[in-house]
C-alpha cells in the first residue's frame, strides 16, 4: 500500500471524539509551551526534526510552512536534518533538537542522563516539562497521520 492510496483512513469521520480530544491536547501543550517562554520558532523545529525521524511528510511539510511563516529561513529549514553540523541552531535550540531526538527515538537507548541534564540545564524543569508534551504530541501526530495515509502537500494554514 502505497501512502497515497485511496486506504486513508479519515479519523475525524470515524473516531470524531477521539481525533478533538488530541487537537485539544495539541492545544493545551503548545499554549503552555508559549507561556512557559518556548519560542515559537524552536517549537517548530522540535516538530519538523521529530516528524523527520519518523518518516512522517504530511508533518514535516504542515510545519515547514508553519516555520516558514513565522520567519524561519529556508536555510535553517533545509539544514535541520544536519543540526548537529550546521551553524545555523542556538544552544537552545541544539539542546532541544537533541532532547527531540532522545525521546523520539526513546528506543534506542532511552534518553540518556547526559542528554537529560544538558536540556534541563539550558531550559530549566518547567520548560522541559512542556518542551516534553510538544514532542510527545508531535510523535502521536506523527503515528497518526503515517499509519492513516495522511498525504503532504495539501496544508494550509487556517484552513
Amino acid at each position: 500500500m502505497t501512502h497515497g492510496s485511496s486506504r486513508n483512513l479519515d479519523l475525524d469521520a470515524l473516531s470524531g471524539r477521539t481525533y478533538q480530544a488530541m487537537h485539544r491536547l495539541a492545544s493545551t501543550a503548545a499554549g503552555a509551551a508559549g507561556e512557559s517562554g518556548l519560542e515559537g520558532a524552536l517549537v517548530e523545529l522540535v516538530r519538523i526534526r521529530a516528524s523527520q525521524l519518523n518518516g512522517c511528510a504530511f508533518c514535516v511539510d504542515m510545519h515547514t510552512v508553519d516555520a516558514r511563516r513565522a520567519g524561519d529561513s529556508e536555510q535553517r529549514l533545509y539544514a535541520l536534518a544536519t543540526w548537529r553540523e550546521a551553524p545555523f541552531f542556538t544552544e537552545r535550540e541544539r539542546a532541544a533538537l537533541e532532547f527531540t531526538e532522545a525521546v523520539t527515538l526513546i528506543h534506542d537507548g532511552h534518553v540518556p542522563d547526559d542528554v537529560y541534564e544538558r536540556t534541563v540545564k539550558v531550559f530549566g524543569a518547567e520548560q522541559l516539562a512542556q518542551l516534553l508534551w510538544v514532542i510527545v504530541v508531535i510523535n502521536a501526530y506523527n503515528r497518526v497521520a503515517v499509519t492513516s495515509r495522511r498525504v503532504a502537500g495539501h496544508y494550509h494554514p487556517g484552513a
